[in-house]
């Protein structure tokens, strides 16, 4: 397979209006595509699952390009993007004068992709309300303006996508579950981006290249560490975090050097504890840290004792069986901890001493 796998039926001068392509030749993405193949040249409803952002439109449109539909009409729907009141007017149109602010008739999406494929997104937030509606566009291929009582019939294929798991929905009732049934005739799984880590180099060429010609920039060169952090970054936005994180490098790009857009990991002032270390361990190196912080001082308003929660009388408790103790030297007073050392309690008299530092 090539680097660049082009999803585009090209019978009868079928281009489309956007020319689209899916990148990538790994195994994930290569038994995803199998199932476009296999699934495409049929009628059926096909439902996308995968992340945000990994790119279920442009498998909808896969699907479309390599299905005899190509050519005829690729209508989309957000079902997210509308406001629910508006909504199922945007999915089966309305009369003129159906509702108030109805000053003309409206085609919906279904009328518009007729002999073609609508390409429902997000179809996991469709307010319950319109679910019977839906299904019964899906099983009679028939439906009803707003406003109307004209049965008008129609021959769209429907592809459906979502982030959402719909089964977990349909067990609380919050999707209708025949809807459900209706819509998972076949499923597509598309594999997050973390999972099909060796197609990024080839995703990060691609879209440098793009967005380098599109600003008319020139970018000659991708720093091998700025490529390894791209491969080992989690991207929880998949590929449309990496288009958007790249088309930022590139207008921050100097001297034709593609920058790194990753943020830089924060460093923190707390001390790492050893992930070997025991509770007790934990308990010693925080309490040390919190001495520290406040100059020495157990007790008072402002002490170790006071920002632990602890009572100066327990925490000096606490201290003296884990062993921590003050040292003292020509320069400054310090704190240190020992399992057992001699003269332990000399040292624990002077310190049960300092009530306030």
């Amino acid at each position: 397979m090539n680097n660049v796998n082009r999803v585009l039926s090209i019978e009868q001068g079928c281009a489309g209006d956007r020319f689209e392509e899916i990148i990538g030749d790994s195994s994930a993405l290569e038994s995803v595509l199998a199932e476009v193949k296999r699934v495409a040249p049929t009628d059926s409803t096909v439902l996308v699952l995968g992340e945000t952002g990994t790119g279920k439109e442009l498998m909808a449109r896969a699907i479309h390009n390599l299905s005899g539909r190509c050519g005829r009409p690729f209508v989309t729907l957000n079902c997210s993007a509308i406001p629910f009141d508006l909504l199922e007017s945007e999915l089966f149109g309305h009369e003129k004068g159906a509702f108030t602010g109805a000053v003309a008739q409206k085609i919906g999406r279904f009328e518009m992709a007729d002999t073609g494929t609508l390409f429902l997104d997000e179809i996991g937030d469709l307010p319950l309300a319109l679910q019977p509606k839906l299904l019964r566009v899906l099983q009679e291929q028939e439906f009803e303006r707003l406003g109307s009582g004209k049965t008008h019939r129609i021959n769209v294929r429907l592809v459906a996508a979502t982030h959402r798991d719909l089964a977990q929905m349909a067990a609380r009732n919050e999707f209708r579950s025949d809807l459900y049934y209706r819509l998972n005739v076949f499923p597509v799984v598309l594999p997050p981006l973390r999972e099909r880590r060796e197609d990024i180099a080839q995703l990060v060429s691609h879209f440098v290249e793009l967005f380098a010609r599109r600003m008319g920039k020139r970018i000659e060169q991708i720093p091998q560490t700025t490529m390894n952090a791209f491969i080992e970054y989690s991207w929880p936005g998949n590929v449309r975090e990496l288009q958007n994180l790249i088309e930022r490098a590139v207008i921050r790009s100097d001297n034709g050097v593609l920058s790194n857009p990753l943020p830089t990991p924060q460093k923190h002032a707390v001390t790492p504890i050893d992930a070997r270390s025991t509770l007790r361990d934990a308990e010693i190196a925080l309490i040390l840290q919190t001495l520290r912080a406040t100059g020495g001082m157990v007790g008072g308003a402002r002490g170790a004792a006071v920002r632990l929660g602890l009572k100066r009388t327990t925490l000096i408790t606490k201290m003296k069986r884990l062993g921590i103790y003050q040292t003292v030297s020509a320069r400054a007073q310090d704190w240190s901890s020992t399992r057992s050392s001699d003269g332990e309690e000399a040292l624990w008299q002077q310190s049960d001493q300092l009530e306030t530092g």
